[in-house]
């Protein structure tokens, strides 16, 4: 396989193993501790929905993308808020109707629907360079935020209303996690594919979550199950010719489950990150 990687495909696809791994793992952390797994299947269907009307439209699938994730992102904080529930409600209402507008945009597409397919699938073989730019630029924004801010996130995490009551705009810093999900979904839309995706941001995450209470050592385990993830999905893919975003995503199930077995946590209850 080394020697794929004169090739500028192979490089694009290992390029994007690090940064989508990265960035969708860190995310990842933000849906476990917050306990809104659902997330990840919302805005991962956001953007499958949006990348479809940009083929239906003639638009760049991905701008598309971006935008419905950004939109569900605006609406899902406001909703729960406003409603009074659980955040995962608000999610799962913008997931139905992202859901129905995705097979609907998909049924308007007139003749062969292959390339609005590849979308549900993707393909990290496939990602351009134009790819691994805005994957990279979204990555840096999402680790220098989070580096920025790290305190006044982890308070958020905490709790929402003690993190409001000592000050902190948790308020913008809620909506802005749900932003960068959303954006980090979109632009992770090709190499993983709209259905896998949400597997990639909760997996890893959900396996770091087994082996620490430390939230800052949790977005370093996170980061690295997800970059473990689809590099040996890449490899175990091109050995076996199987679809690469599959094979990640099995790969991250399986070192969340072995991760589960040899967890040194105690099953203690009321145990926070911190």
């Amino acid at each position: 396989m080394l020697e794929l990687l004169q090739y500028q495909f192979m490089q694009n696809a290992v390029l994007a193993s690090i940064l989508g791994g990265v960035s969708c793992s860190i995310i990842g952390v933000f849906v476990v501790t917050m306990e809104i797994p659902f997330l990840g299947v919302s805005m991962s269907h956001s953007a499958f929905a949006g990348g479809i009307l940009g083929l239906l439209l003639g638009i760049d699938p991905f701008a598309m993308a971006l935008l419905f994730c950004l939109l569900s992102a605006l609406l899902i904080g406001p909703v729960a808020d406003k409603a009074d529930f659980n955040p995962d409600m608000a999610v799962g209402i913008i997931f139905s109707i992202m859901l129905g507008l995705a097979f609907l945009f998909l049924a308007m597409i007139p003749g062969p629907k292959t390339e609005a397919l590849s979308l549900i699938w993707g393909s990290i073989l496939t990602v351009s360079r134009k790819d691994i730019v805005v994957m990279g630029i979204i990555a840096f924004i999402v680790m220098a935020l989070l580096a920025l801010f790290f305190k006044e996130i982890q308070a958020v995490i905490f709790d929402r209303e003690i993190a409001a009551s000592v000050g902190i705009p948790e308020r913008p810093i809620y909506y802005g996690i749900l932003f960068l999900s959303g954006a980090i979904i979109a632009a992770n839309l090709n190499t993983i594919g709209g259905l896998l995706i949400f597997s990639l941001v909760i997996n890893p995450a959900a396996a770091a979550y087994q082996l620490t209470y430390s939230l800052r050592n949790m977005f370093f385990l996170s980061g690295a199950f997800g970059v473990l993830s689809c590099f040996l999905g890449l490899f175990f893919s091109y050995i076996f010719n199987f679809p690469t975003g599959a094979v990640i995503i099995i790969v991250s199930s399986l070192i969340f489950f072995l991760c589960l077995i040899f967890s040194p946590k105690k099953r203690v209850k009321g145990v926070n990150i911190r």
